[in-house]
């Protein structure tokens, strides 16, 4: 398989099945309610939605970075509030982030085998390669969907 395939095949399986690291992020989704969604249970956390909007900003980062465009979030990029808490929201907010998430999976299977060791483009200059960032952005996904499974139990009351 080449790295492209590879990384791809990573990050689908990261929201849609058979990760290695365990339950995918839209299996541990699956039941989640817009309330439960927008809780707060641990203080100065991030809720369930606003980790869901996080991910999906920086699948649409990292998109744009393998275009060439020297990118950076702004905090409110970074985390994008939440400021309509109603199931239709919600369900929006999953659709965008599905919708993100397959078009870098697309992009990364698409993506030149000479291009992944080249430098990312950086307003001060990126210190990491292509192939380093594309790996970093499945990690970022596994990572808070284990912060999401957590906060699901605690929402949930189990």
């Amino acid at each position: 398989m080449t790295e492209a395939g590879f990384i791809a095949d990573e990050l689908r399986r990261a929201f849609d099945g058979e990760a290695w690291h365990g339950d995918p992020l839209f299996e541990i989704l699956q039941g989640v309610t817009a309330a439960q969604a927008a809780a707060r249970p641990i203080k100065n956390a991030h809720s369930i939605w606003e980790l869901m909007l996080h991910i999906a900003a920086w699948d649409r980062a990292v998109r744009t970075r393998m275009t060439g465009v020297a990118l950076a979030l702004s905090d409110e990029e970074n985390f994008p509030p939440v400021t309509d808490t109603s199931e239709q929201a919600w369900q929006k907010a999953l659709a965008h982030a599905r919708r993100v998430h397959e078009e870098l999976v697309d992009a990364v299977a698409k993506f030149p085998a000479e291009s992944f060791s080249k430098q990312v483009p950086g307003k001060q200059g990126a210190h990491y390669n292509f192939s380093f960032m594309l790996h970093g952005v499945a990690q970022h996904e596994a990572y808070h969907a284990g912060q999401i499974a957590l906060l699901k139990k605690i929402v949930a009351g189990r």
